[in-house]
C-alpha cells in the first residue's frame, strides 16, 4: 500500500479550501430579478400542470378511465340457446340435444408427459403423432383437439392435468332412430346448424336465439365478475312431425327387404293419410347413419321420395281416365279396340304387354293398355289435360320448406305434339316425384279433390283443391280396385285399389331397354280410404322388372301393416280376397 507523505497532505488540504470558497462563491451570486421571477413561474406552472391532471384522472375523467378499464377486462359473452327437439306425432324423440364438451389447447402453454400424450390421444382417438404435431409442434396460438366429446370422457381428459388443455361447454345432437329416419331428420354442423332434411327446413325455429351478458375477465380470460344480463336466450321450439315411428319403420324394414331381393339399384316409399295429406312414413335407400357422417355420398343423402324425378309409367293412366269420364268423353262401359296389344298412331308403333283385342274402361287399367289410352287422348284436349296435371301438382315443387323438393317436368301444353299428348296419358313424357304421385291419388281417396301434404303434425284440415266430381273419382276407385286386384298387392282382409307401373330409364338421351324405374300406388280401405301408399323401386336387376311383381308386394305389405298399426278396420272377407292363379299371373304382367 503507498501511504501520502508531508507533501500530499498539505495539498489535499489546499484542495479542500479551494472546493469551499468556490461554493461560497457561487451562492453568493444574485441572479438578475427578471430571470428568477420566470424560473419561479416555471415551477409553480409545473406543479399547477401535474395539480390539474391529477384532480382530471381522479375526478372528471373517471368516466373515461373506467371505459378504458372495461374495454380491457369486459367482454360480451354469448349464451347459446338451446336447440329444440324433433318428435314423431306421437312423441318419440328422433332428435335432441345433449351436454357435450369442446376440449381446445394453447399449444405454448402445452406441458406435458409423453404418457399424458397417449393417453389423451387414446381418450380423443387421435393418433398419438397427430396430437403431439398439433399441441408439440404447432406455432399457432389456439387449436381446437376434440369438438363435441361425451362428457364423461371430457372428466377423464381433466383428471389427467395437462397444463394448457382446456375445456368449454356446448352440446351435441343425438338421432335415436338413426339411419331409418336419416333422411326425414337430417343432421346438424358440428356447430349446430342444420344441413339437411327437418333440421334444415326448419332450423330458424329449432334454433332458437342466442342471449348475451356482460362480464369481466382476468388476464387468464378466466371470468371474475358477472356484470350485466343484455339478452336472454330463447331456446328453440319443439317440432312435432307427422311421421309415425311405427309406419316408418315398417316401411323402410320392407323397402330393404325389396331392394335386397330383386338387387335393386335403389328404392323409396312415402305413406301418406289420405284424410288430413300428412307424411306418415317416408323411407329411401340407400341411406346413412347421421351420427356417423364420415365418407357420406350425394347417392346416401338424397330423399328420392322428394327430389327424385322420374317418368311414373302407367300409374298416370287414372288421370287421364279420369278426366275423359268427368268430360263424358267415355263412360264406364265404353270399349275399344286394342288390336292385339299393338297399332301405329302419329307415325309410331304403340304396343301392350296385353295381347287383348278390346277392352272397356276398367280393362284398359287392369291390363294396363297403351293402345287404349292413346285412344282415350286423342278424345281430350291438350290444354285441358295440362289444366288437370297441374291442379294435380304436377310440375310444381310442393310446397313443404324442405331442402330440394323437386317440382317435376310438365312442358306447356302449346308445344305437345300428338304423339306426346298420347304418351303422356299413359306416363310418358312427364316427370314427377314419388311424393306428386302420391298425392295426386288422394283425389280417388277424397272423392276428387287433392290435399296438401304436410311433414307437420296438423291441427286443422288440409287445404285442398278440387280436380275431379265425386262421382267420377268414385268411378275411378272401383276400377282401381280391379287393377289391383291380382295376387301381390293384395292385403288380407281390405279392400284395396291402386295401380302398377314400369318405365324404362332415360340412359344418355335415349330409353334403355335394361335398366327399368318399378312402381305401384294405392290406397285402403276402399269402403272409406285411410291411407295412401306409394312404393319406387329403382333399376331392378335381372329379368323380373315390372311394377306388379317387384313393387306390389311392397306395397302390400306396408299397407298392411300400416292399417294394423292404425287400427283401421277391416272392410273385406278374408275368404274373398284371393283370385284366381291365372288371374294372378295374367294381371301381374300387365303394366
Amino acid at each position: 500500500m503507498i501511504r501520502p507523505g508531508k507533501n500530499g497532505k498539505r495539498q489535499e488540504a489546499y484542495v479542500s479550501r479551494a472546493a469551499r470558497n468556490d461554493a461560497r462563491a457561487v451562492l453568493a451570486l444574485k441572479l438578475p430579478m427578471r430571470r428568477a421571477r420566470f424560473v419561479q413561474f416555471m415551477l409553480l406552472a409545473g406543479f399547477a400542470v401535474l395539480a390539474a391532471r391529477a384532480l382530471y384522472l381522479q375526478g372528471l375523467s373517471n368516466e373515461f378511465l373506467q371505459r378504458q378499464g372495461e374495454a380491457r377486462y369486459e367482454r360480451t359473452l354469448t349464451l347459446p340457446a338451446s336447440r329444440g327437439k324433433v318428435l314423431d306425432r306421437n312423441g318419440v324423440v328422433l332428435a335432441a340435444s345433449i351436454p357435450a364438451r369442446a376440449i381446445w389447447a394453447i399449444p405454448e402453454d402445452v406441458s406435458a408427459t409423453p404418457e399424458q400424450l397417449r393417453q389423451l390421444g387414446s381418450l380423443l382417438d387421435i393418433p398419438e403423432r397427430e396430437l403431439r404435431a398439433r399441441l408439440i409442434d404447432s406455432d399457432r396460438s389456439f387449436v381446437y383437439l376434440k369438438r363435441q366429446l361425451p362428457v364423461d370422457v371430457a372428466e377423464q381428459v381433466r383428471a389427467l392435468g395437462i397444463a394448457g388443455v382446456h375445456q368449454e361447454r356446448e352440446t351435441m345432437r343425438i338421432y335415436p332412430q338413426g339411419e331409418v329416419m336419416a333422411h326425414v331428420v337430417g343432421f346438424t354442423n358440428i356447430d349446430g346448424h342444420g344441413q339437411e332434411g327437418v333440421e334444415l327446413a326448419f332450423d330458424e325455429s329449432l334454433a332458437g336465439t342466442p342471449g348475451s351478458r356482460r362480464v369481466i375477465k382476468d388476464r387468464l380470460g378466466r371470468v371474475v365478475e358477472d356484470v350485466q344480463m343484455i339478452r336472454p336466450p330463447v331456446d328453440g321450439a319443439d317440432l312435432r312431425l307427422s311421421i309415425d315411428s311405427r309406419l316408418q319403420y315398417l316401411a323402410f324394414n320392407h323397402l330393404r327387404e325389396t331392394i335386397d331381393t330383386y338387387k335393386a339399384k335403389a328404392g323409396s316409399a312415402v305413406v301418406l293419410d289420405a284424410r288430413t295429406g300428412e307424411v306418415l312414413a317416408l323411407a329411401n335407400l340407400p341411406t346413412y347413419d347421421p351420427a356417423r357422417r364420415v365418407g357420406l355420398t350425394g347417392d346416401s343423402l338424397r330423399n328420392r321420395v322428394f327430389t327424385d324425378q322420374f317418368e311414373p309409367g302407367s300409374t298416370m293412366k287414372p288421370f287421364s281416365v279420369a278426366l275423359a269420364l268427368d268430360q263424358k268423353r267415355i263412360a264406364p262401359t265404353t270399349t275399344f279396340k286394342t288390336y292385339g296389344g299393338r297399332m301405329t298412331f302419329a307415325g309410331h308403333t304403340i304396343t301392350d304387354v296385353s295381347r287383348s283385342t278390346e277392352l272397356d274402361i276398367t280393362g284398359i287399367l287392369q291390363k294396363s293398355s297403351n293402345v287404349g289410352m292413346t285412344q282415350i287422348s286423342e278424345r281430350l284436349a291438350a290444354r285441358d289435360m295440362w289444366n288437370t296435371f297441374s291442379a294435380l301438382g304436377f310440375g310444381q315443387a310442393p310446397a313443404l320448406g324442405f331442402p330440394g323438393v323437386a317440382a317435376g317436368r310438365l312442358r306447356p301444353w302449346e308445344r305437345w305434339r300428338p304423339i306426346e299428348k298420347a304418351t303422356m296419358s299413359y306416363g310418358y313424357g312427364l316427370s314427377l316425384s314419388l311424393a306428386q304421385l302420391a298425392r295426386a291419388y288422394t283425389a280417388f281417396a277424397r272423392d276428387g279433390d287433392v290435399a296438401s301434404i304436410s311433414l307437420i303434425k296438423r291441427d286443422s284440415a288440409p287445404t285442398t283443391t278440387p280436380v275431379y266430381t265425386p262421382q267420377t273419382a268414385r268411378n275411378v276407385r272401383g276400377m282401381l280396385e280391379v287393377a289391383a286386384g291380382f295376387a301381390r298387392a293384395q292385403v288380407p282382409g281390405y279392400r284395396v285399389a291402386g295401380k302398377s307401373g314400369t318405365a324404362r330409364k332415360i340412359i344418355d338421351g335415349a330409353y334403355s331397354r335394361t335398366r327399368y324405374t318399378a312402381s305401384f300406388v294405392g290406397f285402403a280401405p276402399v269402403s272409406n280410404p285411410r291411407i295412401v301408399v306409394a312404393v319406387r323401386i329403382d333399376e331392378p336387376g335381372g329379368d323380373v322388372y315390372y311394377g306388379g311383381r317387384v313393387a306390389a308386394p311392397a306395397f302390400s305389405s306396408i299397407m298392411g301393416g300400416s292399417l294394423r298399426l292404425l287400427g283401421v278396420e277391416p272392410d273385406a272377407q278374408f275368404q274373398t280376397l284371393r283370385v284366381a292363379e291365372s288371374q294372378a299371373a295374367q294381371a301381374g304382367a300387365a303394366q
